[in-house]
């Protein structure tokens, strides 16, 4: 596989001087207003779009000095890219917030008033989508998310742009995909999108993927709650056979899980040597300071952020020693 210079120049900038993408997320937009709505005890109307950038222009400042690049969103992200840290790279969402799963499919979007040319002149190393997909979806409904990312594809290849596609995983018949009978099928869902999106006509260079199990039903897990979907053993050979489907780098995503269960999950993933090439770890971070900056306001949770997300954000660094060098799968060298 071939990268051009562009796509290599910008990756390294995403990245640790290994080769490592140690990366914060914080594009979380209808789902951060609400939570911070429910910690303020008001209507989410009441939660403003200064409020929502105050938020983010915090957690970028504190926690990209952690970080080799964070990833925003350009609806009210803009002004913490300016206040990341000087080495810290950026990547951009590109999808529209908060796909409505009340449809079938759950089909995703793009803001309206963005393009991959717009979103590198706001100065981003990265495009990055998300995509709910599972497959075991109707194949007509799957055929549409295909072409969409066979289009944002052909999009970053023409700029020179990374394409980093995250994909999460839910059941098309709408069960609970944090109960335990989605921890069972989770594996299978894990797998057959790492399989599907690896495939050269989509052009992602990097796979943001979901750890293939849930660490509370894993028999042993420092986190497990006592019904077991599968055993250590079998979990650790999940996390196998899902890395051995990949041909791009691929890097975990935390999906909304506190800091204690991402940070298990990690353990497995290098107890089961996987080639995996970093983290882009939002809420596991910062969602704990919700509720902080919701009832005593913005120093407060720059204090917060100072002690305990940094304590947090460490301990992915620490977890993620086992992570290999995404140039290893491009046939690139370090200082390409």
């Amino acid at each position: 596989m071939e990268l051009s210079q562009g796509k290599i120049k910008h990756l390294n900038a995403l990245s640790d001087k290994n080769g490592v993408i140690a990366a914060a997320a914080m594009d979380q937009r209808g789902s951060l207003r609400k939570s911070i709505a429910s910690a303020k005890g008001v209507s989410q109307d009441q939660v403003t779009d200064d409020m929502m950038a105050e938020f983010k222009v915090a957690v970028s400042r504190i926690l990209t000095q952690h970080a080799s690049a964070i990833l925003l969103d350009p609806e009210f992200g803009i002004p913490a890219a300016h206040a990341r840290s000087r080495n810290s790279g950026l990547l951009l969402a590109y999808e529209e917030s908060g796909y409505d799963n009340t449809k079938p499919g759950r089909l995703p979007d793009l803001l309206p008033h963005l393009s991959v040319k717009r979103i590198k002149d706001l100065g981003a190393d990265a495009v990055k989508i998300l995509i709910y997909y599972t497959p075991f979806e109707k194949q007509d409904i799957n055929d549409i998310k295909h072409a969409f990312i066979e289009r944002i594809g052909a999009e970053c290849e023409t700029y020179e742009v990374p394409f980093f596609l995250e994909f999460v995983g839910y059941d098309p018949k709408g069960g609970d995909e944090k109960g335990f009978d989605f921890a069972k099928r989770k594996p299978e869902v894990v797998i057959g999108s790492m399989q599907e999106f690896t495939k050269p006509q989509y052009k992602v260079d990097v796979l943001k993927v979901e750890v293939p199990t849930n660490a509370e039903f894993v028999e042993g897990s420092s986190v497990f709650k006592g019904q077991a979907a599968y055993s250590r053993k079998e979990a650790l050979e999940w996390y196998r056979r899902a890395a051995d489907v990949a041909t791009k780098p691929f890097i975990y995503l935390s999906a909304g899980v506190g800091n204690a269960q991402f940070v298990e999950s990690l353990n497995m993933a290098a107890e089961a040597g996987t080639d995996y090439s970093g983290v882009l770890c939002g809420r596991a971070t910062w969602k704990d300071g919700i509720p902080v900056y919701a009832k005593q306001g913005v120093k407060a949770l720059e204090s917060w952020l100072s002690d305990e997300g940094v304590k947090n954000i460490n301990a992915v660094n620490a977890a993620i020693k086992s992570a290999k060098s995404w140039h290893t799968k491009y046939g690139v060298t370090v200082n390409a």
